[in-house]
């Protein structure tokens, strides 16, 4: 097997995608067929579609949708067998990718095997909801098996006004746990903090009405700000009185949640500044 091409530095935004690909002589990618009608395969045909390309899909899975690229957006477990349906309905395509986060292109095994080139297209967005996410602005994971697979995929990434950053496989499980705990993991905790607010007498669509303005702001603080800066509350300023209350609070609620409250204090603790860090008998 053909070893896939270097990407860039994972944080280094790619040159302009049209620009790369004609230095290449790889030619813009101007049809593709999506497979997988689920939220993600759905969103990004519909994008697609919208941006000017001509689109084939969402297919089903085990279809063959026509076009110079196809991307198959199923989940991790069934992309080498949609990749190998696309070959047995030899549509042609040239390119054929995955919308996987953590799936290196070897999933795409058997579409290199007949002569495709191969691609990755990752958009870092949550398509959890009714209505699809905005994608501009989003950053978006790609790879190539070639440099010009690499083009052609940061191309269909600024088609939709997304960044492309190019993640080698051996970065995608440290990028793709970055995203779950960006993202997966924080609905987690605001699923907790709408649980511990239940001992105030808080249901938890109250809870939640209560807590969205002071999580949008934290979170708009950390992105203007970084964590350091934006960190506030009892353990940034060395409160262990007020954070041992707490910890009784969330263990009346539900003490198994204890272990996750204790390893948010710690964690919090270290990016707490020098003077907020408790004294070892507080910490005992």
């Amino acid at each position: 097997m053909s070893e896939p091409h270097t990407p860039h530095a994972p944080h280094t935004p790619l040159p302009g995608a049209a620009e790369t690909a004609d230095a290449l002589g790889a030619p813009e990618v101007r049809s593709i067929g999506v497979i997988g009608r689920g939220r993600v395969g759905t969103a990004l045909a519909s994008a697609f579609r919208e941006s000017g390309l001509a689109v084939d899909g969402p297919a089903g899975r085990g279809e063959a949708p026509s076009g110079e690229a196809v991307l198959l957006c199923v989940p991790d477990a069934e992309i080498s067998a949609a990749a190998a349906a696309v070959v047995a309905g030899a549509r042609g395509a040239r390119l054929v990718g995955h919308a996987s986060g953590a799936m290196p292109l070897s999933a795409l095994e058997p579409a290199r095997r007949a002569g495709s080139e191969l691609f990755g297209l990752h958009p870092l967005q949550t398509f959890s909801g009714a209505v699809a996410p905005a994608l501009a602005g989003a950053g978006c994971a790609i790879a190539g098996s070639s440099p010009a697979a690499a083009a052609a995929a940061a191309g269909l990434a600024r088609r939709l006004g997304m960044e492309a950053l190019e993640i080698a496989d051996a970065q995608r499980a440290s990028y793709h746990a970055a995203a779950s705990i960006a993202s997966n993991f924080l609905v987690t905790l605001e699923a907790t903090a709408e649980a511990v607010a239940g001992g105030a007498g808080f249901a938890r669509e109250d809870a939640r009405a209560m807590l969205v303005p002071l999580v949008r702001q934290t979170v708009d603080n950390w992105a203007a700000d970084g964590p350091e800066q934006t960190l506030t509350g009892p353990v940034a300023r060395g409160d262990e009185l007020t954070v041992t209350s707490q910890r009784k609070a969330v263990a009346a609620v539900d003490p198994a949640l204890l272990a996750l409250f204790d390893a948010l204090v710690e964690r919090t603790r270290s990016l707490a500044p020098a003077h907020a860090q408790p004294p070892l008998e507080a910490a005992a």
